[in-house]
């Protein structure tokens, strides 16, 4: 059994749901620590939702040198004729959390027992997101055997938070960091990016999302009497095809075009002969950078006034999109991947959202790669057990190809 598998199956049997770790980050600090790595744990969030962070960093000095003072560390630096203005840091983003296991009978072995089947290794958390991690562990295992005090500063963020609200997670991490002044220049995410084959697709963005929920108020009343009442389903509709016909924008060369979707609309008491007094719309835009969030609630809003509308709103917005186009990222996680799979890979900002918005407002390069996503959240969640060794391959080559940019 390789050392990725080994340590993937360690993650799995670990029931992290959200925010619970469930002892994930312990068994990363157990590899990290001997190799030189600093780590911090981040506990953050209220007693009922405690979030574990982990932010673990080594800065290019061996095991035996790493409790050095900061004056004889640059010394060290400038003894051993390394420029610091070289030295650029990778971190690795993941999260040891994962979704719910859903119904236990349905499922082919229990969810947190790794199990193998034709040629698949099975298990919550398999592709989301835990063999990511444990092939970047590895990876870097191996990398610094062969390089212990590289031209690289090499870091890991990880969480137990971004299945859930995702607000005492990478962000608070983040936060401190920035506060610190810590500078990071590249980022892989280890988000299952793959589609038919390991490699073949990888994010360099992703889109923002905004999010409304709209109250329509009418006038409740019999459903005999219309006229004696206002219903807010009706006054809604044409506001509905409005929006729904509208285009908000055109996107660009990395996006697609903004989208507006509704996804509950609910009103009414239940009974059949009732007018609702109101009528509650949830929705959600998924744009681009061709447009900000102010731009879009100004359109949606203009569009309610316009049909006269008596209405409550309220906005949430949970990540602005970014980007990060081709350059030294990029190129080595492409020249990695070729190397490994002689796979072209390809260039992709569509998806849901993922911890990468928050590294973004911190870090200028960031991109998501990892297994393929086709069972992601779904019982029986796998991944093909013949591309763990590739995926470590490949986060090694980032690693060796950004050590010697």
């Amino acid at each position: 059994m390789s050392s990725t598998l080994r340590l993937a199956e360690q993650l799995i049997s670990r029931p992290s749901v959200t925010p619970d770790d469930a002892g994930c980050q312990a068994i990363l600090v157990e590899r990290l620590s001997p190799l030189g790595f600093k780590c911090e744990t981040i506990v953050s969030g209220p007693e009922h939702f405690r979030v574990t962070n982990l932010w673990a960093k080594f800065e290019g000095f061996s095991p035996q040198v790493q409790q050095i003072s900061v004056h004889n560390a640059i010394d060290l630096i400038a003894d051993s004729a390394i420029d610091m203005a070289r030295i650029k840091t990778l971190v690795f983003v993941g999260h040891t959390d994962v979704v719910p296991t859903g119904p236990l009978e349905q499922s082919h072995s229990h969810p947190f027992t790794p199990s193998h089947r034709d040629g698949k290794l099975y298990g919550r958390g398999t592709a989301d997101m835990k063999t990511s991690i444990a092939a970047m562990v590895v990876a870097i295992e191996e990398f610094l055997a062969f390089h212990p005090q590289p031209s690289l500063s090499i870091a890991l963020l990880i969480t137990s938070d971004e299945e859930g609200p995702g607000i005492d997670g990478t962000v608070v991490v983040c936060e401190q960091l920035k506060a610190r002044g810590e500078a990071l220049d590249y980022c892989i995410v280890g988000e299952p990016t793959s589609v038919r084959q390991l490699g073949d697709m990888i994010k360099n963005g992703r889109r923002g999302t905004l999010s409304g929920k709209l109250t329509v108020k009418g006038m409740q009343g019999h459903i005999a009497y219309p006229q004696l009442a206002k219903n807010p389903i009706h006054l809604f509709a044409p506001v509905l095809a409005e929006l729904v016909a509208t285009r908000w924008d055109e996107g660009n060369d990395f996006f697609p075009a903004t989208s507006w979707q509704v996804s509950n609309i609910h009103a009414g008491t239940g009974a059949s002969n009732v007018i609702p007094g109101d009528l509650v719309v949830d929705f959600n835009f998924r744009f681009c950078t061709e447009s900000t969030p102010e731009s879009l609630q100004q359109r949606l809003q203009a569009v309610l006034s316009k049909h006269q509308l008596e209405y409550d709103l309220k906005w949430t917005l949970g990540g602005l999109p970014f980007l990060t186009t081709p350059g030294t990222l990029v190129a080595a996680v492409r020249g990695a991947i070729h190397a490994e799979t002689g796979l072209a890979t390809e260039l992709s900002t569509t998806g849901g959202t993922s911890d990468g918005r928050f590294i973004a407002k911190i870090c200028p390069q960031v991109i998501e790669l990892g297994p393929i996503n086709a069972s992601i959240h779904q019982i029986n969640e796998h991944v093909l057990v013949a591309s763990l060794e590739p995926l470590k391959n490949i986060y090694k080559g980032v690693l060796a190809r950004l050590a010697a940019a």
